[in-house]
């Protein structure tokens, strides 16, 4: 699973995460409150990275629509067409490098919808910390919103039909590169909504990574 901060967290029911470096602080300090959590989800597709602002133009409207080519939606102006989306989050939203804008974007079946739904995923460029997530439907010809997370570190793929949300956890003496452990949250399209089945928690070693491995007996 990609997104998040945090040095790489891998074994059983867990995946890496990108590592995070204190710099990151001061680029989300705003949007690290309380507590926060990531988790894992193997996706069902993707994620493709999302295209440039050079990509095909796109008609906002209410429904926050968007124009397809190739089977794939321009996700940039998608979120920032998005009343939805927090200002925070679209300050975010700028070119890393020349038109490279920091989302990732998945294509997969959520919500039994007439096309494939769109998970979004929007990232801070230099550490890559997911600021926010967000789902999109296709309905009349334009993609509806009709899910978002906002609450840093995040990040949201599809698995197996499902949406999984991960959050990682701060302790008050964490830093951001190193938190204490994380929140897997799994959602299910139930009555045209996204609905809470499982939740997960995990605590992370502090002893892992802080030290040089022995050298085995030759």
């Amino acid at each position: 699973m990609r997104g998040l901060s945090g040095g790489p967290r891998s074994g059983p029911g867990r995946v890496s995460v990108r590592a995070a470096v204190p710099a990151v602080a001061g680029a989300v300090a705003v949007l690290l409150s309380g507590c926060m959590a990531g988790g894992t989800g193997a996706r069902d597709e993707g994620p493709a990275r999302a295209e440039s602002a050079t990509a095909p133009a796109v008609s906002p409207s209410p429904s926050v629509s968007s124009a397809k080519a190739a089977g794939r939606v321009d996700a940039v102006r998608l979120v920032k067409n998005d009343p939805q989306v927090s200002a925070e989050v679209k300050r975010e939203l700028k070119p890393c490098v020349a038109d490279e804008y920091p989302v990732d974007v998945s294509y997969g079946n959520l919500t039994g919808g007439p096309a494939a739904d769109i998970v979004v995923n929007v990232l801070t460029c230099g550490d890559a910390v997911g600021v926010g997530s967000y789902v999109y439907r296709e309905e009349n010809g334009g993609y509806q919103h009709v899910f978002k997370a906002e609450e840093p570190p995040v990040y949201a793929e599809i698995d197996r039909g499902d949406l999984v949300v991960a959050k990682q956890v701060y302790a008050t003496d964490d830093t951001v590169s190193v938190p204490s452990g994380e929140n897997v949250i799994t959602y299910r399209w139930v009555s045209g909504r996204f609905v809470e089945k499982y939740r997960t928690h995990n605590d992370y070693s502090n002893a892992v990574g802080t030290g040089a491995s022995p050298v085995p007996d030759s």
